[in-house]
């Protein structure tokens, strides 16, 4: 097919060590432009990595007319403004998760979603340990699924990271406790009924740096996760059923372009005598992320929502999940 060409706001980190790289490697993406508030910044990072154009402000970038999709890593209050600026000039948006900072904020991106292909980018569910996983699941191979628990940490507590700035959605819960959410959603592929969290906050930076929580799917089907950006660098998925037990080992930071392993255990025993290790084949999940996302630009079929759809089924937990810190109890997680 013919490359889809793309801009990128911001010179953010997410961006230029991860996405981008793959983003040039692909043969479905010509990668023109890049944008920062700072022509500088926006002209370094384009000669380091070989970006045809910087542009010195978003405006600049989004005024270009032969750019036909945007990435945007921006910090995580500025990813709808952005979404909706670049939607109005007629582009299609990739938008780092979170997608938005609640539920009402995501569902104000509707009307653009209609005239525009926007997603938000969870690369994980193009990896193929995730797809693997699922299939698992869905083959009955480890019996009713009833658990999914998740564990997901790093130590950063440096005050003027964008990650632990309260006022702009930093914090545990919107930077990782995301994945865990799509976790659940993903591997039940249904929506939780409710939510309960225990949360943590920093008493100088103010935002979670530890968060539990718990969803309730139904069904006899339930979320486990801790998220921490204030702990020893580790994560894990695992996914238990009546019959049998599915474990992630690098579920999130995935090896780039690297082969992973998931172990599946059917046999239950205390010792691990039942486990199964399954060697998936080497991925970029970046790579394929961005690919998906051109190809559906490519198509030319009309808009449908379907992504705004689940940033808003994720947004919707988060804030419920909020609710209950100020609550104190369980509190329903809002459905259509």
């Amino acid at each position: 097919m013919k490359p889809v060409v793309w801009g990128v706001l911001s010179t953010a980190k997410i961006g230029t060590e991860k996405v981008i790289p793959e983003m040039l490697a692909s043969p479905l993406v010509e990668l023109r432009a890049i944008a920062s508030r700072s022509l500088p910044s926006a002209q370094a990072a384009a000669q380091r990595l070989g970006i045809p154009q910087a542009y010195g402000s978003y405006e600049e970038l989004l005024a270009d007319p032969a750019i036909e999709a945007i990435y945007n890593p921006l910090p995580n209050h500025l990813h709808v403004p952005l979404t909706l600026q670049a939607a109005a000039a007629g582009k299609h948006v990739l938008c780092e998760k979170p997608f938005a900072l609640s539920a009402d904020e995501a569902l104000s991106v509707r009307a653009a979603a209609a005239t525009v292909h926007i997603e938000e980018a969870f690369m994980v569910r193009h990896h193929p340990q995730w797809q693997r996983a699922r299939e698992l699941v869905r083959a009955g191979r480890i019996g009713t699924p009833r658990a999914v628990q998740v564990f997901f940490s790093y130590f950063n507590d440096d005050g003027a990271n964008i990650r632990n700035q309260a006022a702009i959605g930093g914090g545990a819960l919107y930077d990782i406790g995301c994945y865990a959410v799509l976790a659940g959603r993903y591997l039940f592929e249904a929506e939780p009924l409710r939510a309960v969290s225990l949360v943590d906050r920093d008493p100088a930076m103010g935002v979670d740096r530890l968060t539990s929580a718990l969803l309730d799917f139904g069904a006899g089907r339930q979320v486990g996760f801790t998220v921490s950006t204030q702990s020893v660098p580790f994560q894990r998925v695992q996914v238990v059923g009546t019959h049998g037990r599915i474990e992630l080992f690098i579920p999130f930071n995935a090896a780039r372009g690297g082969q992973m392993t998931l172990a599946l255990d059917e046999g239950g025993a205390l010792d691990g005598s039942g486990v199964t290790l399954e060697t998936l084949p080497a991925a970029e999940q970046y790579r394929l992320e961005v690919e998906a996302f051109s190809r559906r630009v490519r198509a030319g079929t009309p808009p449908d929502a379907s992504g705004l759809d689940e940033a808003v089924a994720q947004a919707r937990v988060i804030d419920a999940l909020w609710q209950s810190e100020r609550s104190g109890r369980w509190e329903p997680v809002v459905r259509d």
